[in-house]
């Protein structure tokens, strides 16, 4: 793991200290006044480490030509509306489906060479966690994205699994320690936001935090400066495209409840990103040298970025 991303995963696990102790002494994080500001700093943090989405498809595709481009934009939107089509005709299986994606997705932030059970135990920790003490705060939150009777048979499961994955996911935590300290505290602090601070202020530490600058940071570090500008410059029209899509939802529908507007427009967004994000990176990895499948291989794989963000 670099200097840089040693330092990250510290001002993660210095944050998430911040943040239970701030529960500790009874700031109000799970206040519904505080959905709003979450959801803008998802958006406005977590969401644009998807924009450089656009330069893998460069690199994979080369693309060179507003036709090319046009071609990539109407197969990636195609796929998202795909997954709000879910949402909207079957929600249990959508919230099913979002949640086994972002924890195959999140399993990648741990460095290489970690246990395969490591991975699977992390990536599914923000998940999975937050039933052991919240789950009438889940229920809520889950039943504003997708209904009440989604949201309750989703809990029960995730309660069913809560206290069993806490268990092995300290004894992984630990297990890590004798290989890599840096990896053994983020997967700590990991553990420890998803069980006692709120559940979407949590997620939105984890995301913010440490899976989005995580993934920027691997995507950047191997171009040379030149590139670098570029892929920033490239990264910059799906982010402003996202945020206007956002503000035009919320003002379609602004006379509905404010709370369940913003979590049904950020996460129905996140889960309908996810899919097309997946398979650019997993298409992206499978062309690395060396490299493993990104799917539910990449639990399996010592790298699950290997080949990401190559040099041009």
């Amino acid at each position: 793991m670099s200097a840089l991303l040693v330092r990250q995963g510290r001002l993660f696990a210095l944050l998430v200290c911040v943040l239970v102790l701030g529960v500790a002494l009874g700031f109000d994080f799970a206040s519904e006044r505080n959905i709003p500001l979450i959801g803008l700093l998802v958006v406005a943090l977590g969401m644009p480490h998807g924009a450089l989405d656009s330069v893998f498809a460069q690199q994979l595709f080369a693309i060179a030509t507003r036709r090319g481009w046009a071609l990539f934009t109407l197969l990636y939107v195609t796929l998202a509306l795909g997954v709000a089509g879910l949402w909207w005709w079957a929600p249990t299986a959508f919230l099913l489906v979002f949640l086994a994606m972002s924890a195959m997705h999140f399993a990648a932030d741990l460095a290489a060479g970690v246990h395969p059970a490591s991975r699977v135990a992390y990536g599914g920790a923000i998940i999975v966690l937050p039933a052991v003490w919240h789950a009438t705060e889940l229920r809520l939150l889950f039943g504003w994205i997708a209904g009440a009777p989604s949201a309750d048979s989703v809990v029960s499961v995730l309660q069913w699994a809560a206290v069993p994955w806490l268990v092995v996911a300290l004894a992984l935590a630990v297990y890590e320690l004798r290989r890599s300290s840096a990896s053994a505290l983020e997967f700590a602090a990991l553990v420890a936001v998803a069980v006692l601070a709120p559940p979407l202020a949590a997620f939105a530490v984890y995301f913010c935090v440490m899976h989005s600058p995580r993934h920027l940071l691997r995507t950047l570090a191997p171009l040379a400066p030149a590139a670098r500008q570029r892929a920033i410059a490239l990264a910059l029209w799906p982010t402003v495209a996202t945020v206007v899509l956002l503000g035009l939802g919320a003002y379609v529908f602004r006379h509905q409840p404010v709370s369940p507007l913003v979590m049904q427009l950020v996460f129905v967004s996140l889960a309908a990103l996810t899919l097309p994000h997946m398979l650019l990176l997993d298409s992206a990895s499978r062309q690395g040298p060396g490299s493993k499948n990104f799917g539910m291989k990449a639990l399996l794989s010592p790298d699950p970025y290997a080949g990401l963000g190559k040099p041009q």
